[in-house]
Order: C-alpha cells, then structure tokens, then sequence
C-alpha cells in the first residue's frame, strides 16, 4: 500500500498500523513516533499480507482451491446443515442420506440412556462448571468418569479434558521439552505434532507401522536426549489400519523410552468386547505409558483423555496448562461419556461384532470391485483412494446426488496422490446400505 493510500485511511486504522505493524521497525530505526512523516514513510514498506487478513497466505490458497472447484461445477463438500440426529442416516437440507461421515461407530450418540444420563446431569448441575476443575470443583460425574477410563485401560488413574485435540497439545507440550525426543508414526494425527511443536522437543517421523525402523532410529538416538518418547495410533483414522503393537512395546522395554497410543478410532472399534488394541492383542495396561483417547467417537460425547499411572496422571492435573487454565469439563458432557462408556461395558460386545461385520462387508465388497482401500483392515474406517483433490470431490458429490453423505480427504491433508473419500461404518449400517453403497462408488468412478 502506498502512503497516499494510508493518508486516506481513519485516524484509528493509522494509529493500529503504526503501533502493531511498525513497532519493531520504529525501534530498530531510531525513529520518534511522533515524527509522523517517517513513520508514514517506514509503513508505506509493510506488505499488505502482514496486515490484512484477506492477503493471509493461507487464505489465498483456500481461495484459489474454492475457485478451482467452482470451475469443475463443484459446490463446498464441507460444513453441511445436519436437521437431526447423524448416526447411519441423516437429513441433509431436507434430502435423506445414507451417512458415512460420522464416527458415531456404536450408536451411542442418540441412544436412550446416553441422551437421558445428559439431560439429568443438566437438572442436576447445570450447563457449565464455570470455571477450571482446580477452581470450581470436581462434580461427582468426573470422578466416576475417570475412575471407569482408568478401569477400562488397567491402570491407577485417568484425566478428561475438555478436546480431544487439546489432550495431545497440551499433554505432549507440558511433559516433554528441548532435551527430549519424540519419535512419531509418519501418519500421526495433527495434535501430536502440534503438542511437539509446543514442546520444544526433537521430533523425528519412521515409516508407518514400521516398528523395524522405529527400532533403527532409536538405536542411533535414544543416547543423545533425556526422555524419549514414541507415539502411535491404535486406528489410523485415514488409512483404518493399525501397528503391531506388542512390536513397539518390545522396543519400549529395549530402549527405555516411554510409550503412547492414541486411542481415538480405535476405542469401541477394535477387541471383542470394543476395549480397543489392548484388548486386540491381549496387553496388559501397563505395558503402554501413556494411552490418549477422545470421548467423541464411541463415547458419543466431547474432549478427551489421558490412562496411566498415578504419577502421570495426578502430574498433568496440577501442573499442564490445557487443564489447569480451562474451564472444566461440563458435567452433561461427562454424563454422555460415563453412560456410553457403560453401555460399552454392558452391551458392547454384540454392537462391536456387528460393527467389525459391516467393516469387513465393506471392505470385502470394495476390493472385489476393485476399489483402492490402501492398507484399510476393515475396521470402521475404510478410505476410496482416487489419486487427485479433483476426482475425490467429484466422486463425493455424485454420492450427494445419489443419497450418500462421504465426505472427500483432499491435499493438503493428504499427499494429492493419496486423496480419498473416506467411509466410516458404523454399527448400524445395515448390509443393504454397504452394498448399495460400494456399487454406487464403482459406477460413479468408471463415469469419472
């Protein structure tokens, strides 16, 4: 922007430019801020970008790409007004859907005690706890709530936080710092590399599900830090595959590192009776140091949280900032989760069959038709890999116009090779809907 430019601006928006975009430069030059003509002058330098949120780099790009899709025909895959309840069906701006884009895997997100568990909690306590846990007080639903994660996992003890995303950030960013190593499944999810930015840790990536190349790198490393630390995920929630897990506990114990699973698809999905991969490959609950989970998915509820020993636990209560400086968890939120997190316990086992039979219905069916399921085992989530940005929008919207909610996984999500549609099942799809369904993608993508 020119200074003719700035001159015709008001008196307000001058003084912000001035005093946030140019603060440092005034330093740097020496220049008196009343001296008006050098400061006009020094801001007519200042790019628009670093001004004007429209000229953001990254807004640009969003724009480009909204452009590109106008061009193809392609209206916005994202942000669709649900009218009801979004379970195996649902109401899209008044048309019914078959719906693939919900992680509502067991059906606890509408069920009778989960819905009536909130409704009483809200009687009961109200709508917010107002204030942080430390400040405000536990109610007795936290407690309970903790207290059944930590049953569930084996372990002393259990936190809930108030986002999943958060739980990761806020978690990795407190226990680790610049002396420390964080090695991570090249497919983690963005809140663990968010908390390690946070951290200040080292951060290294080995080749997904590699637990051989995870061994290698740990061996040339483990000597130069203090604490290391190796996360995975027990479901990826793009590809809907999973690590060998007794592999990395073996290497937990070999390297003397600490070890995490991020349990958010895989909770209520995997094990016989849903209890997740500890339950899939028969572990103890202790030979994981940190497990991570999110109670949106199975638990049919918001946040997430932390199982381990008492120490890590009572740690992250006192002393990390994303539960110390928020607000606590509202206890209808907890209600929901502690009454799906018993109704997994209760009635689990028959929905988890038939959810883990619909998956591999899925995922039979897809690869019969030569569909590209990429490493997807079958359990809840299973990606259509199309090769282009282009295609996976195209193919999700010739869904639309057929009934079926699946939304596109485009670049930079994914490497633009790898974008997808992504279908999570649930138990409640029946074999009809998942038939249908796999034909409809098969024929949609030969006309693309």
């Amino acid at each position: 922007m020119s200074s003719e430019g700035i001159s015709t601006l008001a008196p307000t928006m001058k003084e912000k430019l001035i005093r946030q975009a140019l603060e440092r430069r005034l330093l740097q030059a020496d220049v008196c801020p009343s001296d008006s003509s050098q400061v006009l002058s020094l801001a007519a330098r200042v790019p628009e970008q670093f001004y004007r949120f429209d000229q953001h780099s990254g807004y640009q790009q969003l724009r480009i790409m909204q452009q590109g899709a106008a061009r193809f025909g392609l209206s916005n895959p994202f942000f669709k007004l649900h009218e009801g309840l979004a379970g195996a069906e649902t109401v899209i701006d008044g048309s019914h859907y078959v719906n693939f884009a919900s992680y509502n895997y067991l059906g606890y997100s509408g069920h009778p005690q989960v819905a009536k568990a909130a409704k009483e909690a809200i009687d009961r306590y109200g709508t917010s706890v107002s204030a942080s846990r430390p400040v405000s007080g536990d109610r007795p639903v936290h407690r309970e709530l903790e207290r059944e994660l930590a049953q569930l996992y084996d372990v002393e003890e259990a936190i809930t936080f108030v986002s999943g995303h958060a739980t990761n950030v806020t978690t990795l960013g407190y226990l680790f710092g610049p002396r420390d190593l964080i090695v991570h499944d090249e497919l983690i999810h963005n809140s663990v590399l968010q908390g390690i930015q946070l951290s200040g840790a080292r951060r290294l990536s080995f080749a997904h599900n590699d637990w051989m190349a995870l061994d290698r790198v740990l061996s040339n490393q483990r000597q130069h830090f203090e604490r290391v630390l190796v996360v995975v995920e027990g479901i990826y929630g793009m590809d809907g595959d999973y690590p060998d897990l007794p592999r990395f506990v073996e290497l937990r114990q070999k390297h003397q590192v600490f070890l995490m699973v991020d349990e958010a698809h895989s909770l209520g999905v995997m094990g016989r009776s849903g209890k997740g991969i500890r339950e899939h490959f028969g572990l103890a609950g202790s030979d994981v140091d940190i497990w991570m989970g999110t109670l949106s998915k199975t638990l049919a509820s918001c946040g997430g949280y932390i199982a381990g020993e008492a120490a890590l636990v009572e740690h992250l209560k006192f002393l990390a900032p994303g539960f110390l400086y928020s607000v606590g968890m509202p206890a209808p939120v907890a209600a929901a989760a502690l009454a799906a997190l018993r109704c997994l316990r209760e009635e689990g086992g028959g929905r988890v069959a038939k959810l883990q039979a619909r998956g591999r219905q899925f995922l039979r069916l897809a690869q019969e038709a030569e569909l590209d399921t990429g490493s997807s085992t079958g359990l809840a989530v299973i990606p259509v890999i199309t090769g282009s940005s282009l295609k996976a929008a195209q193919l999700s919207a010739a869904l639309s116009r057929r009934g079926i909610n699946a939304q596109p996984i485009l670049y930079p999500a994914v490497p633009e090779q790898s974008a997808r549609v992504r279908f999570f099942v649930s138990c409640e799809h029946t074999p009809e809907q998942i038939a249908q369904t796999v034909v409809a993608v098969s024929e949609e993508l030969k006309r693309l």
